[in-house]
C-alpha cells in the first residue's frame, strides 16, 4: 500500500517545493518571502522523511530533524531582523 502511494505524495511535496521556491523569487514583499522560505524547507523536510520511507532507513529521518532545528532557527533570525533591523541585541 505504501509503495502505491508514496510516488504521488513525493510528486504532491515537489510540486509544493517548486510552487514556494517560485513564490520566493517572486514573492511581492518581504514577509512574502520570509513565508516562502519557510514553506520551503518545511516541503524539503517532509521530502527526507517520504525517502526514509522509501528507502527504509533512519539516515533521512536524522537529516529531516536537523532541518527542522536549522530552518526554525532561521526563521526566527529573518523574523527577528524584519522587525528590529539586528538579530543580536546590542549590550
Amino acid at each position: 500500500m505504501t509503495a502505491a502511494v508514496l510516488p504521488f505524495v513525493t510528486l504532491a511535496f515537489v510540486l509544493g517545493l517548486l510552487l514556494s521556491a517560485w513564490r520566493l523569487l517572486r514573492g511581492p514583499s518581504l514577509p512574502d518571502r520570509i513565508l516562502a522560505l519557510d514553506t520551503l524547507y518545511v516541503n524539503a523536510l517532509a521530502l527526507l522523511v517520504l525517502f526514509g520511507i522509501a528507502f527504509d532507513t533512519k539516515l533521512y529521518f536524522e537529516a529531516a530533524l536537523v532541518i527542522g532545528l536549522l530552518g526554525f532557527v532561521g526563521t526566527v533570525a529573518l523574523a527577528r531582523f524584519v522587525l528590529r533591523g539586528d538579530i543580536v541585541e546590542p549590550r
